[in-house]
């Protein structure tokens, strides 16, 4: 490829290098510059042209990039068509991303022009997001430099997608004198949270002593799940500590105790009747990330792992800097203590629905029942939250009356028309007792019960996850959960806004929750509503 500077007359057939106004429209980077786009960029008062020209084996960068696109595809995988000479990778199921860092490398010391960018080593992905990008830097490449990208990736995949598999868990907590049932409970939601994305579920939940003998008969009781885990009373310190004896005397083995990864040292991985089970350290007991879910996450979509595998979990393996340590039980909250924060669900209602043109889109049907309806019913439906509110000011009486029998508090705004942060501010008024504000919008039919205690279990309450946002495919959208200490921010806003001011100015407070498309689908117009399944009943 010849890249520079040429008279206007002669850059039919070339790539134009940046793109240019003429009469009637732009054309575009990239474009190959027919007869009458050249006449018409030289009538624009162009004399000369910043231009790619192909040498013979030249791909543009579009070619190029489909060509590496779909030797990347397999299976579980979506590939995009190119455009700007980029090809971006899907996932097409919620699964674990498992690159080839090797051939990866390979690739990208082909060509500097030619460039693969790939999430990182075992992320957990849901269906749709984006785990691999081909970029063709220049406008063009050799033939030749492809060619040599895909003969590398015919030797061998530079990634794969492990989907998740449904598994059905079988939980044992043990106890000593004073544990709290509140921690025992809280445990198995933020579990159910963290199963939730691989559609596995709890099968029977086990409790029992803190003694070997007593852990080893309920290890012997899980027949009929896929995994065990096993959340002690106290921390596996020892080989022969309470949870790898018990494995023992249940007829199983032990294959790892302990990972270099800070939170979740304290892990053990053990088999009994051929079965996974994970003894699990205590910052497990938090939704926080911690080691437990790298070695989860691998069970459940089928990625063999080992002690060695665990032995080289060290790089990268300390996930946050926690001011306490070496000495992480000096001060602080505990998040394991049993002393949750607590969350209230606020469905902002108030609105004028002024894009629907007449009709009040939160008394559409879906299912045979106004959405305003349906919203809350999801909300009451949650486990995890305390209270819900409902923020009412237009059309208060039809919206109340839509929602009679269910035990709800109406909230007041009494100044909705001034936009979003009034109906904000009434909501979290009303919710001062609560650690944390879920705020619902009355208009995401797709959101279910599950959605919101995930993003519950999220919340700690103050420090990182004082701020919880729904994702879909790695974009933040709603709900969020804020704590009531930004309560001054939000008394402070005006007009019609929400919170993303906030959000962005605490980034060291936010928890990202990934639940799909439902975080973006919502029905703003007669159209959405259709087909988000609705029907519109009236004005």
């Amino acid at each position: 490829m010849r890249f520079g500077e040429v008279p206007t007359t002669e850059a039919e057939g070339a790539l134009l290098a940046h793109s240019k106004s003429v009469e009637g429209g732009r054309i575009a980077k990239g474009t190959r510059l027919s007869v009458d786009q050249v006449a018409a960029l030289a009538a624009a008062g162009f004399e000369t042209l910043v231009v790619a020209r192909l040498d013979p084996g030249d791909l543009t960068e579009d070619e190029a990039a489909t060509r590496i696109g779909a030797a990347l595809g397999c299976s579980h995988l979506a590939v995009a068509d190119a455009a700007t000479g980029r090809v971006n990778v899907h996932a097409a199921a919620s699964g674990l991303f498992v690159p080839d860092r090797e051939t990866v490398d390979r690739v990208n010391a082909v060509d500097p022009g030619l460039t693969l960018a790939t999430l990182g080593e075992f992320e957990p992905v849901t269906d749709g997001r984006m785990v691999a990008t081909v970029k063709i830097i220049p406008l063009a490449v050799s033939g030749a430099s492809v060619e040599g990208v895909l003969a590398i990736l015919a030797e061998r995949p530079a990634f794969r997608l492990a989907p998740f598999r449904p598994r059905k868990v079988a939980m044992i907590q043990t106890e000593l004198a004073g544990t709290s049932g509140k921690m025992l409970a809280k445990t198995r939601r933020v579990t159910e949270a963290r199963l939730a994305p691989s559609g596995s579920q709890i099968l029977s939940e086990l409790r029992c002593p803190h003694e070997a003998d007593a852990l080893s008969a309920a290890l012997r009781q899980t027949e009929g799940a896929d995994l065990v885990l096993v959340f002690g009373a106290s921390a596996v310190i020892d080989a022969v500590d309470v949870i790898p004896a018990a494995v023992r005397l249940a007829g199983g083995r032990v294959d790892h105790l302990g990972m270099p990864v800070d939170p979740g040292n304290l892990l053990l991985l053990g088999h009994v009747g051929g079965r996974p089970v994970l003894g699990a350290p205590g910052c497990a007991r938090s939704p926080k990330e911690n080691g437990f879910d790298w070695v989860l996450n691998r069970l459940l979509a089928d990625v063999a792992v080992s002690g060695d595998d665990i032995r080289r979990m060290g790089v990268g393996g300390l996930l946050m800097e926690i001011a306490s340590r070496p000495q992480p039980r000096e001060g602080g909250r505990d998040d394991t203590d049993g002393d949750e924060p607590s969350v209230d669900i606020v469905v902002l209602a108030a609105g004028r629905s002024s894009r629907m043109g007449g009709p009040n889109k939160l008394l559409a049907e879906f299912d045979g029942k106004p959405l305003i309806r349906r919203t809350v019913e999801t909300a009451l439906a949650s486990r995890n939250a305390e209270r819900v509110r409902v923020v009412v000011g237009h059309m208060q009486a039809e919206i109340v009356a839509a929602l009679d029998g269910l035990d709800v508090e109406i909230v007041g705004s009494p100044n909705f028309a001034e936009g979003l942060s009034a109906s904000l501010k009434a909501g979290f008024i009303a919710s001062r007792e609560a650690d944390g504000v879920l705020v619902m919008l009355a208009d995401q039919p797709l959101l279910t019960p599950q959605d919101l205690d995930r993003l519950i279990a999220a919340f700690t309450g103050r420090g990182k996850g004082a701020i919880v946002a729904a994702c879909d495919r790695g974009e933040r959208r709603n709900p969020v959960i804020l704590s009531t200490g930004f309560v001054p921010a939000i008394e402070a806003l005006t007009g019609d806004v929400g919170a993303a001011r906030i959000i962005a100015a605490h980034p060291d407070a936010l928890v990202e929750v990934e639940i799909g498309p439902a975080a973006s689908i919502d029905v703003d117009t007669p159209d959405a509503v259709e087909s988000a399944g609705g029907r519109l009943t009236g004005k």
